[in-house]
């Protein structure tokens, strides 16, 4: 199958660059979770493949999308890898083809990190959402565009995934009316005002690299939303330093009550651990939604 889909990978990046590329070594990597990922050594230069033949056919694509978003915002601040192809998921393994990025240990890079994600914080967008549906790992986000951050925040991040839930790893009737009960309250715990910003969406300590250029950002899961949303998944698995936050806050400051909406922007990202793994997930979703109603 690899040796098929190399050659899949040469035709489309020949297509792209017009240059007649072959693939002369590759190398398995290790870090990913859901898909394989190689460093290819081809007659253009090195290049990462992260490929998968048994996962949601448009992956590779919205994975793209957002990486070629993110590029735009941050410009001279942070580093994206460079998109070089993307394929869907057919019968054979849909793929995505991306500028090598070498890593480094700069000890600096934290500061570094935290001023460019404050200068990417401030890309707007006049609605909150994204131009096509994605995924946040392997969980379906609906990016529907929405006028206000409340509406966004409740149908189409809680309300859309808790649908899922109860689809797939249903919980009790008892239990599902605490998180209905949440619902009705989102208007009086958000703030009323809300400035649509470009969020990675799933940036934990394993989805940013320090690399010869700067810090970069991988596997996005990008739609605009309200900032803080950005910080849930990063303060629940630590790997932020308090020189980073010192350097976010410098460039753009977060408001000083933001740590108080913390736990329930976190609830996205705990429930969607509960639809993918179940376990304890679901606890501690019910102790947050408890907190909140």
């Amino acid at each position: 199958m690899f040796e098929e889909l190399l050659k899949s990978v040469e035709k489309k990046l020949s297509e792209r660059t017009g240059e007649n590329v072959k693939v002369h070594s590759s190398e398995m990597l290790g870090g990913g979770c859901i898909n394989h990922a190689s460093r290819l050594d081809t007659n253009i230069g090195k290049v990462f493949l992260k490929w998968n033949a048994r996962c949601n056919s448009d992956v590779f694509l919205r994975e793209a999308e957002g990486l070629q978003e993110l590029s735009k915002a941050t410009e001279g601040y942070l580093t994206i890898p460079r998109v070089l192809a993307s394929e869907y998921v057919t019968d054979q393994p849909g793929f995505l083809v991306l500028e090598y990025l070498e890593s480094s240990n700069n000890k600096h890079d934290d500061e570094k990190l935290g001023r460019g994600l404050a200068m990417m914080h401030r890309y707007t967008s006049d609605r909150f959402g994204f131009y096509s549906d994605n995924y946040c790992g392997a969980t379906p986000q609906n990016n529907t565009l929405c006028e206000t951050w409340e509406e966004f925040f409740r149908e189409k991040r809680l309300g859309f995934l808790l649908k899922l839930i109860q689809k797939h790893r249903p919980m009790s009737a008892a239990v599902f009316k605490y998180f209905e009960k949440l619902l009705t309250r989102i208007p009086d715990l958000i703030p009323e005002k809300s400035t649509p910003v470009l969020i990675h969406g799933d940036l934990w300590s394993g989805n940013y690299m320090n690399t010869l250029s700067g810090p970069a950002l991988i596997d996005p899961a990008t739609y605009y939303a309200d900032r803080e949303m950005e910080f849930a998944i990063m303060t629940m698995f630590g790997g932020f330093s308090s020189r980073f936050y010192s350097a976010y806050n410098e460039v753009n400051p977060l408001a000083n009550d933001w740590r108080s909406r913390n736990e329930l922007y976190q609830l996205y990202h705990i429930i969607n651990h509960y639809y993918l793994f179940g376990g304890g997930y679901l606890q501690q979703a019910l102790s947050i939604v408890r907190h909140f109603v």
